[in-house]
């Protein structure tokens, strides 16, 4: 299984883009996909999460700014982000997880991807 993220980069305060996620090696329509965040000292948060059937979460600081969304024939999961602030800083890392008829949970990490906002 891999995760290939790009999109990131350096963007100033108020600016945007858009993160994707492409998969190989798994049917992503059996899986929640989603962005997490880690900046420098901090512990990794959840930025957002989709399901397989479209149910969105988004962490709090992110809300009515980010928008995540899933295109299942292309495996690919993306992350628009709009109003972008200094805070939002980090290493994005895209998780594909589901959890089996079993009950056991699998999950895999993409390598990150750095978003720097910054003027």
């Amino acid at each position: 299984v891999q995760l290939q993220a790009s999109g990131g980069g350096l963007v100033q305060p108020g600016g945007s883009l858009r993160l994707s996620c492409a998969a190989s090696g798994i049917r992503v329509s059996l899986y929640t996909m989603g962005w997490y965040r880690q900046a420098p000292r901090k512990q990794r948060e959840l930025v957002a999460t989709i399901t397989t059937r479209g149910s969105t979460n988004y962490g709090d600081s992110v809300k009515d700014r980010f928008t995540i969304s899933r295109d299942n024939a292309k495996s690919t999961v993306y992350l628009q982000m709009n109003s972008l602030r200094p805070e939002d800083t980090a290493v994005y890392y895209c998780n594909v997880g589901r959890v089996w008829s079993d009950g056991s949970f699998r999950d895999y990490w993409g390598q990150g991807t750095l978003v720097t906002v910054s003027s």
